[in-house]
């Protein structure tokens, strides 16, 4: 379809005879198309039908969006008739009951995001059944499938300002998850789109010294071929620098497969949602992790028009890259703590015994060991972070992202366990707050937030190239 110049200068659509170049990776949306996106979206039970104050004033927020998107990190399905716990797991068997499919719906949600740590919590049959969940409520989802072809490809979303793309993956997953293609007779291997990271640890030369020490009087050691500015110990590689940290080395024939998909996706629809779940460094971090930026920007170079983290369960920095939002983490949406049932294997991790305890009584161990204080905070209230979070509203003009708004809000974290974890607008101080930490977060990419009566504003000007 051919679309107009506009008058302020911003160019139009490449053309060709009438038709876009395919490898074109502009926005094509309509004017005033909207996207609403938040982070994980961690549901243990529907929660539209139940008394949970300020809900509905959260909700508002999704109205009028075109896309409205959040990471599923949860499966949906009746364990008394489908799936088990699985021995390997995503730190705690994250289930809903099957009433959350048309529970998302009445949300708002119309895309989410499958690929992430706990996407085999409860087997293929588990991966299946939220899948199914999900198409009879018309919720497009992305990142897990019977392949790797599947599990990678974009899924597609018409709206009446354009069609919409997702391409899902994760970082941060249980390795028995990851999907693979058919390879002569063997068949592919359900699951999920990973993106395999290579980690190292980077030490001061001093200590990479006895590191050496320690590995040469191992059994087994081999000093031939031995690269001197590393050790590794235990499968850990160790590497000298001056400032102590993890660094991480992205795998490159999954970066070639994730870059191909966007390309594709960007190829069919009028605007691309890359999303990446991924909890390095750790969760204790608020900062993201040393090769993310230059792959979020390869990413957005491909062709997409957001790309957005979910996964470390705290915010991090907003950047706008070429006039596209770049989301380093968007915290939790949901965080409804208390799931039931878990597996045996959980009971044993933490020390309770079944015949004895409870699943609430595992969650609360599973919790409170759970989330670390985070980097920079201290005392008994440092895991408050975990609990609070924004939504965010991008909203693009002349086919440009033209004003992004950030409305926090927090998980009633004071609440009882049980009914912890669903989110309500942040009262105007908290909500300060939030907003104020996520400036500092942000300033490192040159991004600029604006606070006004309680909501962040990030505006651009329409740019003429």
């Amino acid at each position: 379809m051919e679309r107009d110049s506009h008058e302020n200068g911003s160019q139009p659509i490449q053309q060709n005879s009438g038709f876009d170049t395919v490898g074109s990776i502009a926005t094509n949306v309509e004017d005033g198309f909207t996207m609403a996106a938040v982070g994980d979206l961690l549901f243990a039970r529907p929660v539209t039908k139940g008394h949970y104050p300020g809900l509905v004033e959260v909700l508002r927020k999704f109205h009028g969006a075109d896309v409205t998107f959040g990471n599923l990190e949860t499966n949906i399905l009746d364990v008394q008739t489908k799936g088990c716990p699985q021995a390997e797991y995503g730190g705690a068997y994250c289930i809903s009951d099957p009433q959350l499919g048309p529970d998302l719906g009445a949300m708002g949600f119309n895309m989410v995001s499958r690929a992430n740590n706990h996407t085999l919590d409860w087997g293929l049959e588990g991966m299946r059944e939220t899948s199914r969940a999900l198409d009879e409520n018309g919720i497009i989802h992305a990142g897990a499938g019977e392949n790797l072809a599947q599990a990678g490809a974009a899924r597609f979303l018409e709206t009446p300002r354009g069609r919409v793309a997702l391409v899902s993956f994760a970082t941060t997953f249980m390795p028995m998850a990851r999907a693979c293609d058919p390879a002569g007779e063997a068949p592919g291997r359900p699951g999920l789109n990973g993106l395999r990271l290579t980690m190292r640890i980077v030490v001061p030369l001093e200590m990479l010294d006895c590191l050496r020490r320690v590995r040469e009087v191992l059994p087994g050691y081999n000093p031939a071929g031995k690269n001197p500015s590393r050790v590794v110990l235990g499968g850990v590689t160790y590497e000298a620098g001056d400032k102590p940290s993890y660094s991480f080395e992205p795998n490159s024939r999954d970066i070639a497969d994730i870059l191909r998909n966007v390309r594709r996706g960007k190829q069919i629809s009028d605007f691309c949602i890359a999303t990446n779940h991924g909890h390095e460094p750790g969760v204790w971090s608020q900062e993201a992790p040393d090769y993310e930026q230059s792959f979020a920007r390869r990413v957005i170079d491909a062709g997409a028009d957001a790309y957005v983290v979910h996964g470390p369960h705290q915010l991090r920095g907003i950047e706008v890259y070429k006039g596209r939002p770049i989301f380093y983490s968007l915290g939790n949406f949901f965080c409804q703590d208390l799931r039931t049932p878990t597996g045996a294997d959980m009971y044993e991790v933490y020390g309770k015994d079944p015949r004895v305890n409870t699943d609430a009584e595992v969650t609360v161990d599973e919790v409170a060991k759970g989330y670390p204080t985070a980097e920079g905070l201290v005392g008994p209230q440092s895991d408050t972070i975990f609990y609070e979070s924004v939504v965010t509203n991008s909203r693009f003009e002349y086919n440009q992202l033209a004003e992004l708004r950030l409305y926090p809000i927090e998980l009633r974290r004071t609440n009882r366990f049980a009914n912890r974890g669903v989110p309500r607008l942040a009262p105007l101080p908290q909500a300060k707050a939030i907003l104020e930490r996520l400036q500092e977060l942000s300033k490192p990419f040159g991004t600029r937030i604006e606070i006004e009566d309680g909501v962040g504003l990030i505006r651009l000007q329409p740019s003429s190239a």
